[in-house]
């Protein structure tokens, strides 16, 4: 399913017009990521948690040019559904 598939729904269910719907999705899909971006993770109770996970410094090999390469510690975003969630898709 694509964004302008879930606008479409969304709009089709709640008799909004699809440029409020999108607007409001790319809204909240903004104020996600301003917040992981500020070290800020996001509670959707219900749904599930966006939040961000630490990567530690790692050795890893180039096998084109047969050399090892460090890379750095890194931050990356990650989602985690709610239980009640992962009952539903299961």
């Amino acid at each position: 399913m694509t964004k302008a598939d879930i606008v479409n729904e969304i709009a089709k269910n709640t008799g909004i017009d699809k440029a409020s719907v999108l607007a409001t999705v790319e809204a909240f899909m903004e104020t996600i990521k301003e917040s992981l971006a500020n070290n800020e993770n996001v509670y959707l109770r219900g749904f599930g948690s966006f939040v961000i996970k630490e990567r530690a410094e790692k050795t890893a090999r180039n096998i084109s040019k047969n050399t090892t390469i460090i890379i750095p510690a890194h931050k990356i975003p990650s989602f985690k559904p709610a239980k009640t969630f992962v009952s539903v898709v299961k």
